[in-house]
């Protein structure tokens, strides 16, 4: 058994489909759904579900190829362990590293936003103690739920998928009667503004990565992993589509106006100002879903980090008798509170859509690379259809999408992986001066 095996082998197996599924769609329909519909309709107008449509089967085609490594490589990890496994080496570190930086920064600021909705819900937590408490409390209390078992964990993320969906199924379920029929009438945009939507609509697509980190922990995932993410990705799409159509139905040409809250101001519409209330706190059940989601996933990574050296060793320790990378779990929730409490990271999340993008086209090589060593670690693999076209076909939606990324964009992304290639070389000299004082005092 090899020492990454031996080191998953503490886990436990606890994640079926139904739990997998659930956890993608908590990680996928976060915050992005209540915030997405104005910016959409500010580039495309009544045109935005073919922004929608592009990111779908942009994703689809991604998800495929995440289906067809997670079938292959059981490792706790996720994107990271099938970049390392089918490449090893720099690739696989730079693979956690975007992964971890990237999910690091936007839980950060996704908290800040949680904070921010707490306190219109209450001046108690507008700013100053109460919302360091506040932060504070929250990632203290998901730490102590995630230490004590992957169970308890996932029940969480399957009880708040639940409750963040209610208020979204409701408003399309209100809301598909009241429609104004000339508000949808569309005009075809170029090509080029369906991009440059799409390049930002992306992040309300972006999470399989996270929910998919506790490979290690999933039964079967040879046929887990691809049912789970195809039946999250075709719900999250279907909401998607409803609620957008919805919100501009409704508000038509003023949708763009609401940029803080469009969904708000739609149920404000459909149902009268009371409906307020309700969803802001549903915005708030959404964005601790997400953050919930995350701390189920993240630590894992830095667990499988360590387990390959990349990190310190102790991070690989598990909990004697809850068998979860307990002090993994406890120093993501610390730096990421501590993140939150202290600073704003939007400069930083900004980002976030070209470091995921950069990590899927790693993982979209990975998944060939996989597939041409024939590596098998969960059974009987799935295949992707078409042989290489798959892959060739998300490969260019990715380059595609990313060459509509701003200079600005690139040039702190350049600033992070200048960071990580500095970590690297440092970490390989290091350990090449250990090596080289070790072996005279052998020789003699």
């Amino acid at each position: 058994m090899t020492a990454n095996a031996s080191a998953d082998a503490q886990l436990v197996r606890a994640i079926g489909t139904r739990q997998l599924t659930l956890s993608i769609i908590n990680v996928t329909i976060a915050s992005s759904i209540f915030l997405m519909p104005a910016t959409v309709a500010e580039r495309l107008g009544a045109a935005a579900p073919i922004a929608y449509l592009v990111c779908a089967t942009l994703m689809t085609l991604i998800a495929l190829c995440f289906a067809a490594a997670g079938s292959r490589v059981s490792l706790t990890g996720g994107l990271y362990a099938y970049i390392d496994t089918a490449f090893g080496g720099f690739a696989g570190f730079l693979g956690g590293y975007l992964y971890s930086v990237t999910a690091c920064l936007s839980v950060a600021s996704v908290a800040t936003a949680f904070a921010g909705t707490a306190g219109v819900l209450s001046p108690v937590f507008s700013g100053g103690l109460g919302r360091a408490v506040l932060l504070a409390a929250l990632f203290a209390a998901l730490a102590a739920v995630n230490v004590r078992g992957i169970k308890p964990g996932i029940r969480l993320v399957e009880a708040i998928t639940a409750a963040k969906l209610i208020p979204l199924l409701l408003l399309v379920v209100a809301g598909v009667w009241s429609l104004n029929l000339d508000f949808l009438r569309m005009t075809l945009p170029s090509v080029s503004q369906v991009g440059q939507a799409s390049i930002v609509l992306l992040f309300a697509f972006v999470g399989v990565e996270v929910a998919l980190t506790p490979s290690g922990e999933i039964r079967d995932p040879a046929r887990t992993v691809p049912r789970s993410i195809l039946s999250a990705l075709a719900v999250a799409t279907s909401i998607y589509l409803a609620v957008q159509t919805v919100a501009q139905g409704t508000l038509g040409p003023e949708l763009p106006l609401y940029k803080e809250a469009p969904l708000v101001e739609t149920a404000s519409r459909l149902f009268g100002s009371g409906a307020r209330l309700m969803f802001l706190v549903g915005m708030a059940v959404s964005i601790f879903g997400y953050i919930a989601g995350d701390m189920l996933g993240t630590p894992r990574a830095l667990f499988a980090l360590a387990r390959d050296g990349v990190l310190p060793a102790s991070l690989v320790r598990v909990h004697p008798r809850y068998r979860t990378p307990a002090l993994a779990i406890v120093l993501y929730a610390a730096v990421v509170a501590a993140l939150a409490i202290s600073s704003s990271f939007e400069r930083l999340v900004v980002m976030a859509n070209v470091s995921a993008l950069l990590l899927y086209l790693m993982c979209v090589a990975a998944s060939y690379r996989l597939q041409q060593r024939d590596v098998r670690m969960a059974g009987t693999p799935f295949n992707l259809p078409g042989g290489m076209l798959i892959q060739l076909l998300a490969a260019a939606g990715i380059v595609w999408l990313l060459s509509q990324a701003t200079h600005e964009e690139w040039r702190i992304e350049a600033y992070v992986l200048g960071v990580a290639i500095a970590y690297y070389l440092l970490k390989r000299f290091l350990r090449s001066s250990s090596a080289d004082a070790v072996s005279p005092a052998q020789g003699r």
